[in-house]
């Protein structure tokens, strides 16, 4: 749905009412786009350490294969 800038001030409430139902809306100067309003969408807050102790790596998970190593030796 596209607005003018006087139509998004006047019913902003409505506006706000189709935000919360899924509707993306533009708003326009002039017959040209300005703006989109989208609805705001609640980030989960992050949790330090929750995967503590459920994730598991090899001692050698950082080391290169030889065959790799091979390669990027070669263009060097």
């Amino acid at each position: 749905m596209t607005v003018n800038i006087h139509e998004a001030k006047t019913n902003l409430s409505k506006l706000i009412m189709l935000l919360e139902k899924g509707e993306d809306i533009i708003i326009a100067k002039a017959g040209n786009p300005i703006a989109k309003l989208i609805a705001y969408k609640q980030v989960p807050q992050r949790v330090p350490n929750k995967l503590k102790g459920k994730i598991r790596l090899k001692e050698d998970f950082d080391s290169a294969d030889d065959e790799i190593t091979k390669l990027f030796e070669d263009t060097l």
